[in-house]
Order: structure tokens, then sequence, then C-alpha cells
């Protein structure tokens, strides 16, 4: 079983204009030190991989970490038949003082995801916890730039991933960022689109031919995360409708969050499972 799914899962990734349905593993590290998940490394894959999942996007912690972890993954990546897609990281790209090291932190990572075959860098800006000005916006774009030259060196497309900051007041800080670089391609998360009230399935539409990735995270009535993504009240029909629309052909990774203090009633495995059963029932992916 688990070797058709691999071969199938391969397939999909190789064909051009296929999509394919991941899992990034925020419930793991959530609980963990740092937000690093390397300590569950073998449990993260192996639950991921049976629940049906087509790869995985890393949370970058574990790309820093030295050569042994590097080769522990690629042996996990190997043995649960689960490619790894991308990296997730997140930067102070706003504050000109810190871009020496944002560089260097990139020029380690993107090597190393490169390594392991990863394709995708989902990138998130850094909040200010307030409206950033146009010089900071102006040095976010500068470093930004910056990555995705390292990043296309590596092989690797840079794709901005939002929280609620980026799509607050009007989408500010995103428009902020496109309108210095406008061939900057979109990795949103639909959980954090619709908790800003901004409408997920027009977002998609007006960003057509941006977006080459997209988290699946919902959202229930009463403004909380579900535990898994059927208990939530996001229309994700319509989300689907709006990809297919715009002719999307990139990848989605399902992203499950809880909020703080909450007490799982199911493995996060089981989660995941029953998430995938619902984009494939749902959204037809």
């Amino acid at each position: 079983m688990l070797r058709r799914h691999f071969l199938a899962s391969a397939a999909l990734a190789a064909a051009p204009g296929k999509v394919t349905v991941n899992a990034h593993p925020w419930v793991y590290a959530a609980r963990q030190p740092g937000y690093d998940p390397t300590p569950i490394l073998d449990q993260i894959f192996t639950e991921i991989s049976q629940a049906g999942i087509d790869g995985i996007e890393l949370m970058h912690p574990v790309l820093l970490h030295d050569e042994a972890v590097l080769a522990q993954v690629e042996e996990l990546s190997r043995r649960n038949r689960l490619p790894v897609i991308g990296c997730s990281w997140s930067a102070a790209m706003w504050d000109a003082s810190q871009h020496d090291s944002i560089v260097r932190e990139a020029g380690t990572l993107l090597p190393r995801l490169a390594r392991l075959k990863g394709r995708l860098l989902g990138t998130s800006v850094g909040d200010a916890r307030r409206r950033k000005t146009p010089a900071e916006l102006d040095a976010q774009a500068a470093v930004l730039r910056n990555v995705m030259r390292i990043a296309r060196d590596n092989g690797v497309t840079v794709n901005l991933h939002n929280h609620v900051y980026e799509v607050a007041n009007g989408e500010y800080d995103l428009s902020g960022t496109l309108e210095r670089i406008p061939d900057a391609r979109l990795g949103p998360d639909i959980g954090w689109l619709f908790r800003a009230k901004v409408d997920p399935a027009d977002f998609i539409r007006r960003h057509k031919g941006r977006i080459v990735y997209a988290h699946l995270r919902n959202e229930k009535a009463d403004g909380k995360w579900p535990e898994s993504m059927e208990e939530g009240v996001i229309d994700f029909a319509s989300v689907a409708n709006a990809l297919r629309e715009t002719g999307f052909a990139g990848d989605l990774a399902i992203e499950i969050a809880h909020e703080r203090g909450f007490q799982p009633t199911r493995p996060y495995g089981e989660s995941i499972r029953l998430s995938r059963a619902y984009v494939r029932r749902v959204m037809g992916y």
C-alpha cells in the first residue's frame, strides 16, 4: 500500500498541471521548544505519510541543524515515501538592521532545501505590530529580492505566505511588497485570509497568475480553529472553483493548528487524515 501511494505521489509531483496535496507540521511543532519539530520528525513523517498525503513542507528550524539531521530527513522521506516539497520561514525583513543575518540564514537554508529536493520556500516578511513605513517597506523588498536571488540559484521558488497582518488594512503590507516586487509569487493561507475578513476566492481571482502554493486551514463559526478541516465553515468548494478558474497548477498544503490551551481529542495524524479526505471530497483534489 505504501509503495503504491509513493508511486502515485511521485507521478503527481512530476506531471505538469497536477495539484498535489501536502501537509505542514505546525500542529506538531507548536508543542515543541522553539517550535522546532526536529525531536519528533520520525512521528511526523510516519503519521503524515499514513494520512495519504503527497508531500511535506518542513519548518525552517529543521534545516538549521547539522548534517546528521539532514541525513535523518532524507532517510525518513525515503522510508515513508513522503517527498520534501519545501520549507516555511519567517524573518523581520522590514528591519534593515537584521538584513545581514537574514541573508546569511537564507544562504544556509536554501542549499539544504535544494539538497532535499524541495522546490518552495514559503516566506513571511515579519510583523512590525503596526503599519510599516514606506522606508520599511523599501527595506523589506530589498532583502526579499536578495532572498529570491539565492532561491533561484538553488532552483527554489519563493512564495509570500500571509498571516493576518499582511492582508489587514486593505492588504496594505502585501500590496506594499507587490508594488516593489511585481513578479513576487504568493502562497496564501486560506484560514488567515478568512480571519482577516478577506474573501479567499476573491483574493485568488484578484491575484491570478501569482499564486503557486496555498495553505488550507479552516475556521469554526466561533472564530477558532477546528481540530480538522471538515469541522470549519470556510467555503472550500468556492476556493477550489476559484483555483480552477484561474488555472492554478501548484501545490496545496493542509495545515492544522489549535488555539492556545486546546486539548486534542484524537491523534494529529488522524486529524490530518480526516482533513485529506475533506479536501478530496469538497475541493476535488
